[in-house]
């Protein structure tokens, strides 16, 4: 089959703003798209930028926005994604060249949640009003979790702490606890499920931080 990758580029040491561009490539059905970017830059521009690994869906290096929706590139079968394939770096982050974009804030977000007994956290606890429904805001509803908002700890951080606190022997679970209990910790999860989707250990996150919301609210019951 040929297909035609449609890719977001950008190099911030000489690009103003991000352009498209577009190969045309040759493969088979089953193919993935990292197969295909691959072959665009082996065979035709080899300024094209981002990151791979193990290629098996286990490390999630190669997670991009794959025709609008967050996926893997080494999971994503060509024969899935249509004639014309657009590819874009995943959203929330500083992009650093092409498809790679900065991941400090998403090591810092697990560390946080991990190193729990050398922080002192700040919470932000938001309590149910004891009389009448508590309403969100509109602007806060329209917002989207995650790429709209660096200060949000993320998903994979909130599931790594799921490990600990639910695990007897971890000593550091009121702290770790503390930590996801404000507005950009468990909080601000919108139970969307676009986590689930995304996830390269097909790990049911949103089932996880919803855990860990009841933990929160049951823990000095």
């Amino acid at each position: 089959m040929k297909v035609t990758l449609k890719i977001k580029r950008f190099n911030p040491e000489k690009d103003e703003k991000p352009w498209w561009a577009e190969y045309a490539v040759e493969a088979e059905p089953t193919d993935r798209l990292l197969d295909a970017l691959n072959a665009v830059k082996w065979y035709q521009d080899g300024t094209l930028s981002y990151r791979r690994s193990c290629a098996h869906g286990i490390c999630g290096s190669d997670a991009m926005l794959i025709n609008g929706s967050n996926a893997l590139a080494c999971k994503a079968l060509l024969k899935n994604l249509g004639d014309t394939i657009t590819v874009e770096p995943m959203r929330g982050f500083r992009v650093v060249k092409d498809l790679m974009v900065d991941l400090e804030p998403f090591f810092d977000g697990s560390a946080k949640v991990l190193r729990a007994g050398d922080l002192v956290a700040h919470v932000d606890v938001v309590g149910p009003d004891a009389c009448g429904e508590q309403l969100l805001h509109q602007q806060l509803h329209d917002r989207p979790s995650f790429w709209a908002n660096p200060e949000y700890v993320g998903p994979a951080a909130i599931v790594n702490a799921h490990r600990f606190i639910f695990d007897s022997r971890d000593e550091g679970r009121e702290e770790r606890l503390e930590i996801l209990n404000h507005r950009d910790g468990v909080w601000r999860c919108r139970t969307i499920f676009n986590c689930v989707e995304a996830c390269p250990r097909g790990i049911n996150v949103t089932r996880a931080i919803g855990e860990v919301k009841q933990a929160l609210m049951y823990r000095k019951l």
